[in-house]
Formats: structure tokens, sequence, C-alpha cells
């Protein structure tokens, strides 16, 4: 079924495009269709169905380091929140935890599922995913794999889940812009604009589109 997604504010992060108040993207499977004001779009494509978001509209955000995140950090089960915290183990907290099969490949999991959460749909690699539970993962999660040419290096103590830490602007942290006849990949932020996204950060991320499928929904 064609869906039409529209938030406050939709950020295409084309060069020169401004941003457009009230915008919708059209999804059919898992292409663009039609980017524009609501009424265009909706005029445009009866009976599709509407998912209307709080925010800004913007294309899925590119991961840089998921290599470092998914191999050198371990994202603790909600069932291990009062013992290891709700935030991910680095350093001497990860040398200390007792690392079993399922923890680890438990870890993966529930990292691209933060991942997801925080409105990225790419993930950059260099050489491929040495570790085969991670690149069984990835692949299963449906995260498109891009080279990471030209990344940076780590500006901060350690990678963050927010791809916007990088202190790059929305067209900077995108894999591509939106369009039509491309793949639809979309976040959504409960924020009114670029500016309050870049300050707040990815983690006001209310929803991810991955080649058209809601594949995040805050509850």
């Amino acid at each position: 079924m064609l869906t039409l997604h529209t938030a406050g504010l939709l950020l295409t992060a084309a060069p020169g495009a401004a941003p457009v108040p009230g915008g919708a993207v059209a999804v059919d499977g898992d292409t663009i269709v039609a980017i524009g004001a609501y009424e265009e779009v909706a005029a445009a494509h009866p009976g599709a169905r509407v998912r209307r978001w709080p925010g800004v509209l913007t294309p899925g955000l590119r991961q840089w380091h998921t290599q470092w995140l998914l191999g050198q950090a371990y994202h603790p089960d909600p069932r291990e929140y009062d013992e290891l915290g709700d935030r991910m183990l680095t350093g001497e907290r990860l040398a200390a935890l007792e690392m079993t099969e399922s923890r680890r490949s438990g870890s993966v999991r529930r990292g691209l599922q933060r991942m997801l959460g925080h409105g990225t749909t790419a993930v950059a690699v260099t050489g491929g995913f040495s570790d085969p539970v991670v690149s069984t993962a990835v692949a299963r999660s449906g995260l498109r794999v891009v080279p990471a040419l030209l990344a940076p290096g780590i500006l901060i103590d350690a990678p963050d889940l927010d791809p916007l830490r990088e202190g790059r602007d929305l067209r900077g942290s995108v894999e591509e812009p939106l369009a039509v006849g491309a793949r639809a990949d979309l976040a959504v932020f409960d924020v009114p604009d670029e500016a309050a996204l870049l300050e707040a950060g990815a983690g006001t991320c209310v929803a991810t589109v991955l080649a058209g499928r809601l594949v995040y929904r805050r509850r």
C-alpha cells in the first residue's frame, strides 16, 4: 500500500533545498514516489495511508562507527539495567563483564535496535565485518551498508549512537537526500527545525523508516 509520511517540517537535505512546512513523502514499497507539500502529494495519491508525525521529517542518518559500536561495546539487556545500567559498556567496565555467546549476540541485536532508535538507516563499514555475528545481524536488520570513505576520526571520547554527534549539519549526516526514485529511508525527530535537531541530537527520534518499512516507533 502506498503510504504518505508527513510532519510539521520536511527537510530533504538536498543541496539548496528549502524546508517544506507541512511537507510529505509518498512511499510505494521501498521507493519514494513523490515529495512536496502535503496537500499536493495527497491530492496526487488519493486513498494512500497517511502517517502523521510530530516535528521534522528527514532522510535517515548514517552511522560512521558501526564496527566499534557493535564490536567494542556492550549494550545491556533491560533485565540487566539494575546491575549494569542502561548505557553501553566500554573500556574497563566491558573488560570486567563475563562475555558469553548469548550476551554477545544479544548486545549486537540491541545495538542495532538502538541505532534505528536514533534515526540510522545506513552504516558505514571499512573492509566488511570480520565478526560473523555482526555481519549476520546487520544483514537481517536491512540497514544499508555503505563504504566508510571520507569517514571522520573519532572526535569524541568514544563513538556515540547519535550520528549527529560528529558536529555535522544534517546534509553531512545522511547517506543521500530524499529524492523521487530513491530508497525510502526516512527519520522523524520531535523538534521544530534543523537547528533544534542539531542541538538536541538524534535521541529525539520518534520514527525510523527503512526501505519503506516502519522499523522503529517511539512508544
